[in-house]
C-alpha cells in the first residue's frame, strides 16, 4: 500500500548539505515527500539559499542573545510556524540547539536527527574530530528521534565507516557524510511508513 506523501520542516544550522540529499532524494522519488518549510537559527545559513532556490519558505529562529540555548519561547514559536506549515516530521540537518518540551511535545516522536557518529559514541559536537584523536577504527552515522537529551534519543539507524590510518578529521568527516546522504533520506522514508497521517492545518489545503 502506497503511504501518503508526508510534509517535512528542515532546522538547520548550517550548509545544509543533509537538506540537499533529502531534496535529491525527494527529486528522484526515492522519497514520498515535500518540503514544506525551513527554519534556521543562522540568519547567513547556506540552507536558507538553497531553500530560497528551490522556491521552500524560510523562517529565521530568533534565539535573542543566546548563542547556544534554544529559549523556550522561540521553540514555541518555531513549534507554531511548523504547525502552521503542515509539517508532518521534522528534520534536523545539522540544527546546533537542544530541542526541549515544547517542539518534543507538539511533534512527538515526529522529530529525527542525524549525528555524525555511531552513537552512544560521541555525542556532541565534532564527533568526528574525537574520533580520530581517540584513535578509533570506526566511526559512522546515526539517525535518531529526538528526546530532550544530547544525541541520546532511540536510534533507528546506523551506517559505518572505518577510520584509516592515515585519516585526518576533514577526511573522516567527509566520507562519513557521503553515508549521512544515503543513510538520513531511506530513514525518513521508513519511519514516516510508520505514522499515521496528520490532520492538515485549520484553514490549509
Amino acid at each position: 500500500m502506497t503511504k501518503a506523501m508526508i510534509s517535512l520542516g528542515i532546522l538547520g544550522s548550517g550548509s545544509g548539505s543533509n537538506m540537499q540529499a533529502i531534496m535529491d532524494a525527494i527529486a528522484s522519488e526515492q522519497l514520498n515527500a515535500r518540503i514544506v518549510i525551513v527554519l534556521s537559527d543562522n540568519p547567513d545559513a547556506y540552507i536558507l539559499e538553497r531553500a530560497a532556490k528551490n522556491g521552500i519558505p524560510t523562517r529565521i529562529i530568533d534565539c535573542g542573545d543566546y548563542r547556544t540555548r534554544f529559549p523556550e519561547e522561540a521553540q514555541r514559536e518555531t513549534a507554531r510556524q511548523l504547525k502552521e506549515a503542515g509539517v508532518g516530521l521534522v528534520c534536523l540537518a545539522g540544527f546546533m540547539r537542544l530541542v526541549k518540551a515544547p517542539l518534543l511535545e507538539a511533534f512527538p516522536s515526529r522529530i529525527l536527527n542525524i549525528h555524525p557518529s555511531l552513537l552512544p559514541a560521541y555525542p556532541g559536537m565534532m564527533a568526528w574530530e574525537q574520533a580520530v584523536t581517540d584513535g578509533a577504527t570506526e566511526s559512522g552515522c546515526t539517525v535518531h528521534l529526538v528526546d530532550e537529551g544530547m544525541d541520546t534519543g532511540p536510534i533507528l539507524a546506523q551506517a559505518r565507516v572505518p577510520v584509516l590510518p592515515d585519516d585526518t578529521a576533514a577526511t573522516l568527516h567527509q566520507r562519513i557524510q557521503v553515508e549521512e546522504h544515503r543513510l538520513y533520506p531511506e530513514t525518513i522514508a521508513n519511519h514516516a511508513a510508520t505514522l499515521e497521517p496528520q490532520l492538515p492545518p485549520e484553514g490549509g489545503r
